[in-house]
């Protein structure tokens, strides 16, 4: 087995640090571009319904691409399909500055962006992540996993910071600085070169059997027979999708805190910061018993920060009940991320994974969508607040229905399971 490499070793690598890059630049640039798009529709048209409207539109591409989009990861060169949909990403980026502009006067372009950026990030995803373990070898793959989080979870911090700020400057100088990075991205991840001995074999998955339904809803059936897979995906699906409460950001800060751009920009960066917190903790720390009613405290944790965020009309108790339910949520993605691959035979684990990334979108875009008709229904304070009471009492309920999922207690009791044809 090859020596494993220090962190400083890992990033000492230029493929590493063009990945790296890439991935710093493009984060940054769709966090900040994803901030400014939603305060702009909310601040054009005052309804929070128009903020699930762009939620619903990044969603159902992802829907739609589950399937050709790990197709493509397997089948062609990822660097490329990686490189040519953020070039699709970045026409979304100048798309909203030529709005910004006034060069194009109807709101249906913001939809229209949405859907492409929802195209574009559908794409990109599977790509992008499979490129990582081409890299470098196996020995060094966590570190680089662990590299890539941080810089991942730094820019759900700087991107909407940013974001806030030049959009009090001018929505189309944000939107120039988000293209401006996606551009950035494009010849980095294209400039990364695979370890010798990968190039010719990386791309040859897709020659043989070719994508069907039938392949699809193998990695469905497997969830839906195999109750701790289908609670620890399940769970988080309902939880966020109910306790969606980062898309009314744009309504809280500007109706109920009453702040402007740059406190906007620096609440919206707050799950980043409860995220990052955590994920230092969990290195340091990590969830090694109780391991299920973990999972279930931290889903209702998240369920009560989204009830105090719905209900205060203090900045900073919003900021910190931010930090609070995105802290609770990285550690619930944490079990969550271990659960299922310790769970899934390896031959099942990419449809799964699959599935499982259809599910994770519809719980943030359809959330979106969620809380936007309940805040036009029911109004801002109880479309958040109720949310979270829903998600509370959905961690309760799982922990009833689901007693598999309750009473593991360490990862090491969790193996593959096998389920007949």
């Amino acid at each position: 087995m090859p020596p494993v490499s220090s962190a400083l070793g890992v990033l000492r690598m230029p493929s590493v640090r063009r990945y790296l890059a890439s991935t710093a630049c493009a984060a940054v640039g769709i966090n900040l571009l994803i901030t400014v798009l939603f305060k702009q529709v909310y601040d054009i048209t005052g309804d929070p319904f128009d903020i699930g409207i762009l939620g619903l539109a990044q969603f159902v591409p992802g829907l739609l691409l589950a399937l050709p989009s790990g197709y493509a990861a397997d089948r062609f060169d990822r660097r490329r399909v990686a490189g040519l949909f953020l070039g699709a990403r970045l026409s979304c980026a100048v798309l909203l500055l030529v709005y910004s502009l006034g060069e194009v006067g109807s709101r249906s372009w913001l939809i229209v962006a949405a859907i492409g950026i929802g195209t574009a990030d559908a794409m990109i995803g599977p790509s992008r992540r499979s490129i990582l373990p081409l890299t470098v070898e196996a020995s060094d793959v966590p570190r680089v996993v662990a590299l890539w989080t941080a810089t991942f979870t730094g820019s759900a911090i700087v991107g909407p910071a940013i974001g806030g700020l030049l959009y009090s400057i001018g929505d189309e100088v944000a939107y120039a600085v988000a293209a401006g990075l996606t551009a950035a991205s494009i010849p980095l991840i294209l400039g990364v070169n695979y370890r010798p001995g990968v190039a010719a074999t990386a791309h040859s998955s897709g020659d043989g059997e070719r994508p069907s339904l039938r392949l699809a809803f193998e990695g469905l059936r497997f969830i839906r027979r195999t109750p701790v897979v289908f609670a620890a995906i399940s769970l988080d699906l309902f939880a966020v999708l109910f306790g969606g409460a980062v898309a009314l950001i744009p309504v809280v800060a500007t109706d109920r805190l009453g702040v402007g751009d740059i406190a906007y920009g620096w609440l919206r960066a707050a799950p980043g910061v409860g995220a990052a917190a955590m994920a230092v903790v969990l290195a340091v720390r990590p969830v090694r018993r109780r391991v299920g009613p973990t999972l279930l405290l931290v889903v209702a944790i998240f369920g009560v920060g989204t009830i105090v965020f719905g209900v205060t009309t203090n900045y900073v108790v919003a900021f910190a009940a931010l930090v609070v339910l995105s802290a609770a949520d990285m550690v619930s993605m944490f079990i969550r991320g271990a659960i299922v691959p310790l769970v899934t035979p390896p031959e099942q684990l990419g449809r799964v994974s699959a599935v499982e990334g259809v599910f994770i979108g519809a719980s943030n875009e359809l959330g979106a969508f969620e809380s936007g008709v309940a805040a036009r229904w029911l109004g801002v304070p109880w479309a958040i607040a109720g949310g979270g009471i829903a998600t509370v009492a959905i961690a309760g309920l799982f922990a009833v229905t689901f007693p598999s999922l309750r009473r593991i207690d360490t990862f090491d009791e969790l193996e593959p399971t096998s389920v007949s044809r």
